[in-house]
């Protein structure tokens, strides 16, 4: 090499090293790449990702973030079935903050350190997946459980991450809500508070399996995802069609099953195989082994008040763990005006109700990261209220010592479909119906896409003037109201009614009328925002006729005998303001959300022949009524 080509490349080295270590490029040079590290240098965040062991030896995937310079500080936990990697990461972003799910943005802005779990079995943990596993005991004699798991998991990280200073909080959704319950089971000393939101508690009761014993066709599609490899399908493959369609076609629910492969999946077969309210469930209803256990841990209950997947789980938890809150202070419930899960988005409209605000993000920023930031840094008392509940109708947050607030006040059927606090008197007289399976009432308007976001958030203040005139839905309604009714409670279901087959469905919706008068949505062109005449579901619920004598003892209903079939609707806190009317509507099916009952007993509902789907005349008695918890 020449003197000026030797000095002429060392100066290239010195001054772009890459591209003199670099190979030239040619049109046959390879264009694939091993990775790209998303986060650069210029990141003001740290990632870090650890297989933290069980004690078993298992290991769960771990994602752990905080911002740079995040020093003694809190950790706040999830533990999840829907992926760790792609729950810690909204997008890709070189700032946390536009990096975390919008719930999280607060936390890590203010020195927490967010950590995301894979469950075991699931995504990149190791293992093996079960569906809301059993707590360890005569279901599970493993050892191993959802408790253990987040002990384990929570004594690694404060005893390895050094920027922590030793205290934890968990937090989640759903399937998360389960698992920050079951955290509570035996917890770990670090572990400080939980805020369990629309937790699963009791899947055959009330919340995303069954809803006293009907069984919901949506959770088809949930089981397979979540069966399939580890937790990786696309879903079920049934094409784009109605969904009312699809299922009518197929029959029963396990013809449906059967036609598309589903019938082998062992999740699907715990359905199937136990359609009563035997040990199987009621053993693994959290709410029940939380009601023996001692309550260390603060507790903030959260649930939507339109929850269309678990609606059930945290009051049911609140009523199981608020008696031992001697002093009222450890255990909230928060009732918010959103959907399944809607606590973590933006709380602004749900379907087409309009709040005054985004009542999300206040109730995060006002009530929940202060509840966190008390047990987790040290920060003052911010006295969270034993109950906070968002007053749908009026629009504003109401705090409560306790709940339910409002007193029984029965409003009965009468004659003209009329209602009134006053009774009829004559309890023989009665409304008649006929139920068709064949022509099943559909739950929202068809199509049906049961896994259409749009369709299923919203359905439960769907406008239901699109059934009110069916002949095969009773409506009572009372006259326009002269001042407001403030519920605060689960409206209680006393349905008597008698039906000429052997089983039967019923159907209850508590439902608020607006008045027939127009409102400026129309005139100024706000698309949606129209409320003339419209029908607000406050809550919808189904009971299974065969379980009128016990959720254990399905047996077959006496053709033409009366019946009292007792259940409650969710727990809401609404104002019927003056003008409005209240309507209830009474219908035998809610199709295809839920299975259709052939309204002749069978053993197995899941295995109903064709021939055992008839028709049957429903008989709604006058002295049915529905207890209002009425607060002064």
């Amino acid at each position: 090499m020449k003197p000026n080509t030797l000095w002429l490349a060392l100066a290239a080295t010195l001054l772009f090293p890459a591209v003199a270590v670099a190979d030239n490029v040619t049109p046959m040079t390879p264009d694939g790449v091993a990775s790209y590290e998303k986060i650069r240098p210029e990141a003001d965040f740290i990632k870090r990702v650890a297989m933290v062991p069980m004690r078993d030896g298992t290991k769960l995937y771990t994602v752990i973030l905080m911002k740079k310079g995040t020093n003694n500080a809190p950790i706040l936990l999830s533990r999840t079935p829907y992926n760790a990697e792609a729950s810690a990461m909204r997008a890709s972003s070189q700032k946390l903050s536009e990096s975390v799910p919008v719930m999280d943005v607060d936390y890590v802005e203010d020195n927490y350190i967010r950590v995301y779990q894979d469950l075991r079995g699931v995504h990149k943990s190791e293992g093996v997946f079960i569906g809301n596993r059993p707590l360890s005991g005569p279901l599970n004699s493993t050892g191993i459980d959802e408790s253990t798991d987040a002990y384990d998991a929570i004594d690694w990280l404060v005893n390895n991450v050094k920027e922590s200073n030793g205290k934890v909080g968990i937090i989640g959704s759903s399937y998360l809500g389960f698992t920050t319950l079951m955290a509570e089971i035996n917890p770990h000393p670090a572990l400080k508070a939980a805020v369990p939101q629309s937790p699963m508690v009791d899947g055959w009761m009330g919340d995303d399996w069954f809803h006293n014993g009907a069984f919901r066709n949506a959770v088809i599609n949930y089981a397979v995802v979540q069966s399939t490899a580890k937790a990786e399908s696309d879903g079920t493959a049934v094409g784009a069609a109605d969904d009312y369609s699809r299922f009518l076609e197929a029959g029963s629910t396990g013809d449906y099953l059967k036609k598309w492969g589903f019938d082998h999946y062992p999740m699907i077969r715990k359905f199937t195989e136990n359609p009563a309210y035997t040990d199987f469930w009621s053993l693994q209803a959290v709410d029940k082994i939380m009601a023996k256990q001692p309550l260390k841990v603060p507790t903030m209950l959260v649930v939507g008040q339109w929850d269309q997947e678990d609606s059930y789980g945290a009051p049911a938890v609140y009523n199981a763990i608020e008696p031992k809150d001697k002093h009222n202070d450890m255990v909230s419930l928060v009732i918010g005006p959103w959907r399944h899960s809607g606590v973590n988005h933006y709380g602004y409209k749900l379907g087409a109700l309009t709040f005054t605000g985004d009542t999300a993000h206040e109730f995060r920023v006002k009530y929940m990261k202060p509840f966190f930031d008390h047990y987790l840094k040290g920060a003052p008392d911010p006295k969270t209220p034993p109950v906070l509940t968002y007053a749908t109708g009026a629009n504003h947050w109401d705090v409560s010592p306790k709940w339910p607030m409002g007193k029984p006040q029965k409003i009965y059927m009468t004659d003209n479909m009329g209602l009134s606090f006053t009774a009829n008197g004559n309890d023989k007289a009665h409304d008649d119906y006929v139920s068709d399976p064949a022509k099943p009432v559909p739950f929202v308007p068809r199509p049906i896409n049961l896994n259409d976001p749009a369709q299923w958030r919203p359905w439960l203040v769907h406008d239901q003037r699109f059934v009110s005139s069916r002949p095969d839905v009773l409506v009572y309604t009372s006259d326009a109201l002269d001042k407001p009714v403030h519920i605060m409670g689960a409206p209680m279901v006393n349905l008597f009614a008698a039906t000429s087959g052997t089983d039967a469905d019923w159907v209850v919706k508590l439902v608020d009328v607006y008045p027939n008068t127009t409102s400026e949505g129309a005139s100024q062109g706000y698309v949606g925002q129209e409320m003339t005449g419209f029908e607000l579901p406050v809550g919808i619920e189904i009971f299974r006729g065969r379980y009128v004598n016990g959720f254990d003892k399905p047996a077959p209903l006496t053709p033409g005998k009366v019946e009292h079939y007792h259940f409650g609707l969710p727990n809401v806190d609404h104002v019927f303001l003056p003008g409005h009317k209240i309507m209830v509507q009474v219908q035998s099916t809610l199709f295809p959300l839920y299975d259709r009952n052939p309204q002749t007993f069978v053993d197995n509902i899941f295995y109903a022949q064709k021939a055992d789907y008839q028709k049957a005349t429903m008989s709604v008695f006058h002295s049915s009524n529905i207890e209002l918890p009425v607060a002064e």
